[in-house]
């Protein structure tokens, strides 16, 4: 366990500037290591600006801005390989889930009673609800081409 001296304040503590080193919070003597050491300038500060009130850097040269990097395009490719991994992820999963629950539970659908592992029953009930799914989105699909085609025989 440490402990604090004493006569320690927290309070009397000058705060540091980001990016500037305090020699003194690291036991060092900030005059033998400051670069500034002998110039009288006191180490975390701003040097003065000139007399002639052109500042610090009147006379440099302005960095030049790069350009920004150019955009990345969307490719089908891109896209096919983004929902490919994905799909990938989700199938490890997927196999670890029906790993992990292997204990058979009684099914009983529509009369039909059976013992199934309840990580396969579960994916085959995931898999029915996505076909349900499909033959909405498929139905759904057909009704607006049938709708665009007769739009465009009247015109």
């Amino acid at each position: 366990m440490t402990q604090t001296p004493r006569e320690f304040d927290p309070s009397n503590v000058p705060p540091t500037q980001p990016g500037t080193f305090d020699a003194t919070a690291a036991g060092q003597d900030a005059e033998a290591t400051s670069p500034a050491a002998g110039t009288g300038m006191v180490p975390g500060t701003p040097a003065a600006a000139p007399a002639d009130g052109r500042g610090v850097d009147a006379g440099a040269e302005a960095p030049e801005t790069t350009a920004p990097a150019p955009e990345r395009q969307v490719t089908r490719a891109g896209m096919v390989w983004a929902a490919v991994a994905s799909a990938l992820v989700v199938l490890i999963l997927l196999i670890a889930f029906i790993l992990q629950n292997q204990e058979y539970v009684q099914v009983k659908f529509f009369g039909l009673q059976g013992s199934v592992p309840l990580g396969i029953a579960l994916l085959i009930a995931a898999v029915g609800g996505g076909v349900l799914v499909a033959i909405a989105g498929a139905a759904r699909i057909i009704q607006l081409r049938v709708a665009a085609r007769r739009s465009r025989a009247t015109r």
